[in-house]
């Protein structure tokens, strides 16, 4: 009997000593298994989380932010141990001491979750599985992916310290309102750094791990309130805070961002416009789209804040003002049921939901507003965001509308959503009444750089970013007409030519394939011979073409290319007038190489770009500074700036333009729209019928550029000019930029030698003569200037033709340089100079 019973538990003893084998090999097996195609640790080390990247201005504020996911990288020691210890406490209380899982934790939350009837509920995974299923697998709830979890745990928790776990669990979570992170989280509830926040404000954070978006702080207040005690409760119990410190962060309230009792983070940073989308732009395509807006990125910006918002009112006001000269009222084109005006709360929420622009601020703030009723001699209005006082009613008088065709009751119907400003006085800025607006159909661009260094300081590529994203002085290719003479006209001067070279003015025509082409000029006059300062002055497009036809349009064409203007252009003789299309970002670049000198400049929205480390990855001035490590520089004396650019022209070449185009401003065809303190030099453009109209021109040390025209070309009238419309842009957009960045004159290079010349005439006067028709040219030295010779391009002009006077004939009064009068002669015509030409 004795031997049956040691028998009976010697068998049984080898029945458990086999299966516990057997269930240690399985075991094993399984472990082996899942464990053969998991992710090594190497994977996890080289994990760059998904982070924000921002950007920032030239004074180093916050203006925009990119990302996939909105989360801040902050390395553990920079995070608070309050953060850290209410996630310990609601996660994972015995972080710090277990392998990477937790046999007891995972007992305890089983236990705790039943007798409590599912109100206090903690999670059974570790921080370190949490992070191994949110970095390396996916988020099933399945057997094999759990077994996974631990295995992956077990190994991490041998490779890396408990911080740098911490530190990635920290970083990565989602804890709802779209922010991954703790810091991210912080901004988006409490518009606070992390070191700033309470007690309760870190156990809030902690509720969010395991379901983010149940616990809304308005929507789902009473769940958040009772599970950020529940934490807070472990925070005490496991030594983290007094007993003081828990009543005082069990009674608070709960305030966040949501609820209104802080202003949110993305209040504070100015609306998105064109500058920064164009950022994103260039960068997603230098950088790659998943860098840009996963890279944690930090972009210092050239945009100058200030000035930005400058460019912007002064290209809106141009096209504003165009707009209502149209005398048409189109409206946002947005409508709101009638059914939901009955009350203000009902109207307000319908236009919170309406998608019109919100970004503009012409004058004084534009805000959406819904028509209430339509009477004869007023409309009401509700008005986004503002309350209607006795005051300031709601309405909008009969005389607001006089500048556009017919009445009330022809342009509106309850419920139209439109845009309304407060009209204020300009002395004490008291209100007067509400004023209708409607964004322009009629668009444009502009944009304003450093001559010297590239930075763009402004862009505005069109009237309201929200309205249309499309940025015009970027993306859109458009004909630049007689903006593009200049590179024409230094082709010429490389090519042995001078502002004072004749050129015949009088009427072409040119068999082409499609036709007989005969181009002319915009005041259907013509000058006959004329010196190139005034053809360029004066705009003359026969002038143009003959010149081109002289040097040859493939040596046009290839100045328009070394520019970067074009990249193959057409040599068509149309594309000397600016047939082909660029940009305007093109354009103000090129414009930057004549007011430099001639050295080759690259613009840039962007000066330096650093990754998440800060380390540079990106500068644009490869300038080299000789002396910036010395400390020991004489006062007075500045760290010497070596510039490593490349010369495009000639720098004689340049001051000869830059001086033929001060005399577009001053005499030419910008001269009624630019009066600035400063020398200033452009051009205008206006392609045939006006269907896009230009000027672009700079000081010494700032180019800017402006173009407006339809989105779908169509002409702007008969009267519309560059210098009647965009002049204006420019002459106030500069007008500010002067006092920011102050101006100087052209400073001639060191070789020019200066010869008195008859504007008119072209004819060399003696030195020392004074007048309004004499101007000191420069001429490379040793060049003796040939006079009495007339180019014609091939073209002959009939000797019958009637010519323009630009100034009498009569001869002309000068003084000489001993102070006495002499009278020179009338302008040259074609009877007077050679009709002969260098072919």
């Amino acid at each position: 009997m004795l031997r049956f019973i040691f028998s009976f538990i010697g068998g049984i003893f080898t029945l458990l000593t086999m299966g516990l084998i057997m269930g240690a090999l399985t075991l094993g097996g399984v472990f082996y298994m899942y464990g053969q195609d998991l992710p090594t640790y190497e994977t996890l080390a080289r994990y760059q989380p998904k982070t924000i990247s921002r950007i920032y201005s030239n004074e180093g504020q916050i203006i925009d932010e990119f990302a996939a996911e909105r989360r801040l990288f902050t390395p553990a020691e920079e995070i608070p141990d309050l953060v850290k210890q209410a996630f310990i406490s609601a996660e994972d209380k015995n972080f710090y001491t277990h392998g990477g899982y937790d046999p007891r934790g995972i007992l305890a939350a089983i236990v705790e979750g039943v007798t409590s009837r599912g109100e206090n509920l903690r999670g059974a995974s570790t921080i370190t599985q949490q992070v191994m299923k949110n970095f390396l697998l996916d988020g099933s709830t399945t057997l094999e992916r759990k077994i996974k979890e631990i295995i992956l745990a077990t190994r991490i928790e041998g490779a890396m310290s408990k911080e740098q776990i911490l530190e990635l669990y920290l970083t990565e979570i989602d804890l709802g309102v779209r922010s991954f992170g703790v810091t991210a989280a912080a901004r988006s509830y409490f518009n606070k750094p992390l070191s700033s926040l309470s007690p309760a404000e870190a156990a809030f954070l902690a509720v969010h791990p395991k379901a983010p978006y149940s616990y809304h702080p308005v929507r789902n207040r009473d769940a958040a309130i009772a599970r950020r005690n529940f934490i807070l409760r472990e925070m005490f119990e496991n030594g983290y805070l007094t007993q003081a410190e828990l009543a005082e962060a069990m009674n608070d309230p709960l305030r966040t961002v949501q609820n209104g009792d802080f202003p949110s983070f993305q209040e504070s940073l100015p609306p998105r416009d064109y500058f920064t989308d164009e950022i994103r732009r260039q960068l997603s395509q230098n950088f790659g789209e998943d860098e840009f807006f996963s890279g944690g990125l930090s972009i210092r910006a050239t945009v100058d804040p200030e000035l930005q918002v400058n460019a912007a009112h002064s290209l809106q006001r141009a096209l504003e003002e165009y707009d209502r000269g149209t005398s048409i009222w189109r409206g946002t084109g947005k409508t709101i049921a009638e059914d939901q005006l009955g009350k203000e709360e009902q109207w307000r929420a319908a236009l919170r939901e309406v998608n019109v622009a919100r970004d503009v601020d012409l004058e004084t703030k534009w805000y959406p507003a819904v028509v209430l009723a339509v009477e004869e001699n007023q409309l009401r209005l509700g008005i986004e965001d503002v309350v209607e006082t006795e005051a300031e009613p709601f309405v909008v008088p009969r005389r607001d509308i006089e500048w556009m065709r017919g009445d009330f009751f022809e342009n509106f119907t309850v419920g139209d959503v439109v845009h309304v400003r407060k009209m204020i006085a300009d002395d004490d800025g008291s209100f007067i009444r509400w004023t209708l607006r409607q964004v322009p159909e009629v668009q444009g661009g502009f944009m304003a750089m450093d001559v010297n260094t590239g930075r763009v300081i402004a862009m505005q590529g069109g009237f309201s970013y929200q309205y249309s994203v499309f940025n015009r002085a970027t993306q859109a290719q458009r004909q630049p007409g007689s903006s593009f003479k200049p590179f024409v006209y230094a082709a010429a001067l490389d090519s042995g030519y001078s502002p004072a070279t004749i050129v015949v003015d009088a009427p072409i025509t040119i068999n082409t394939p499609q036709g007989v082409w005969r181009p002319k000029n915009s005041s259907n006059q013509f000058y006959g011979p004329t010196p190139l300062r005034t053809g360029i002055e004066r705009s003359r497009n026969l002038m143009t073409i003959r010149l081109a036809q002289e040097i040859g349009m493939d040596t046009v064409a290839q100045y328009a290319e070394k520019f970067g203007v074009y990249e193959n252009m057409n040599q068509g003789l149309a594309a000397s007038l600016g047939a082909d299309e660029t940009t305007l970002f093109k354009m103000v670049a090129a414009y930057a190489m004549f007011a430099n000198g001639g050295e080759r400049v690259e613009p840039t929205l962007v000066d330096r770009v650093q990754d998440r480390y800060g380390n540079t990855v990106y500068r644009h001035d490869q300038r080299i500074c000789e002396d910036c490590q010395n400390a020991y520089i004489p006062e007075g004396f500045a760290p010497r700036i070596v510039s490593n650019r490349d010369r495009v022209m000639n720098e004689i070449t340049a001051y000869q333009l830059t001086s033929m185009m001060r005399g577009v401003v001053e005499r030419g065809t910008a001269s009624s729209a630019i009066n600035l303190p400063v020398p200033i030099a452009g051009k205008t453009g206006t392609t045939n019928d006006a269907k896009d109209v230009w000027f672009v021109g700079f000081s010494s040390n700032i180019v800017a550029g402006c173009y407006i025209g339809y989105d779908t070309p169509r002409t702007l009238g008969r009267s519309a000019s560059g210098g009647g419309i965009c002049g204006p842009v420019f002459n106030r957009f500069m007008g500010e930029a002067i006092k920011h960045y102050g101006a100087g004159p052209f400073t001639p290079p060191a070789d020019c030698q200066f010869i008195n010349i008859d504007r008119y005439s072209g004819a060399r006067l003696p030195d020392g003569t004074s007048g309004e028709n004499v101007i000191a040219e420069c001429f490379r030295p040793g060049e003796e200037p040939l006079f009495g010779i007339t180019f014609d391009g091939g073209f002959a002009m009939a000797g019958d033709l009637p010519l323009f006077d630009e100034v009498p004939r009569q001869g002309r009064q000068v003084t000489t340089s001993t102070g006495e009068t002499a009278t020179v002669g009338p302008k040259a015509t074609f009877g007077t100079l050679s009709t002969g030409g260098l072919y």
